[in-house]
């Protein structure tokens, strides 16, 4: 009697073959999602739609940044301490951009609707030096409108000053939104040193 293997026919060999096909695609497609911005993302949102009033009262919708690489934040005017330094490194991010020549675009949303109208909104850039023509301020909405926003489009929080206080309670992030709506990364919005890092990842996205 003759020990051995057994036979397997060419039938078995075929499926077996497809299976390990399926098997490499499988772990291609997977792979490529994960490079899919050929960065390192920690987030993934889909950003409700909107539209919101300018600084020059103006209106700038979620379908107008379509197909835009965008960054954005939540701040409000009459902030006395940790949007100073957010919008001055947003600032400074756009002058990076402009030195690099990366066309993106740059969205502050103002949390305090009721203070930053559009002409608050402007004189408030002004003062940083912003280029209106790719950096908007937007208002036009209430208070519960832009809370609910931020925390369901970008997991940020957003929260009515504390009683007898005027400050906004709010998260201090910049956010990386891809062409098609989505928050795909998130960083320090108070750390200069995110601006540098916002540019290099941009370099590698577009």
């Amino acid at each position: 009697m003759r020990l051995g293997l057994p036979l397997v026919n060419n039938q078995e060999r075929k499926v077996n073959l497809n299976r390990l096909k399926l098997f490499i695609l499988f772990v291609l497609l997977f792979l490529a999602a994960c490079d899919e911005y050929a960065i390192e993302t920690n987030m993934s949102e889909e950003i409700d739609s909107f539209e919101y009033t300018t600084q020059d009262n103006e209106t700038l919708s979620l379908n107008d940044l379509e197909g835009n690489w965008w960054v954005a934040d939540f701040i409000f005017t009459n902030c006395t301490t940790v949007c100073l330094p957010m919008t001055y490194n947003m600032a400074t991010l756009q002058d990076k951009l402009a030195e690099e020549d990366i066309d993106v675009k740059l969205v502050s949303f103002s949390i305090d609707p009721e203070r930053d109208s559009p002409d608050v909104l402007k004189k408030y850039g002004q003062g940083y030096d912003a280029d209106f023509t790719n950096w908007s301020f937007l208002t036009g909405y209430d208070f519960e409108t832009i809370k609910e926003f931020s925390i369901t489009s970008f997991k940020n929080i957003v929260a009515p000053p504390p009683t007898g206080d005027d400050q906004v309670i709010h998260g201090t992030l910049f956010f990386l939104v891809s062409p098609e709506g989505e928050v795909i990364k998130n960083y320090s919005g108070v750390d200069a040193g995110s601006v540098d890092q916002i540019v290099e990842d941009l370099k590698q996205v577009q």
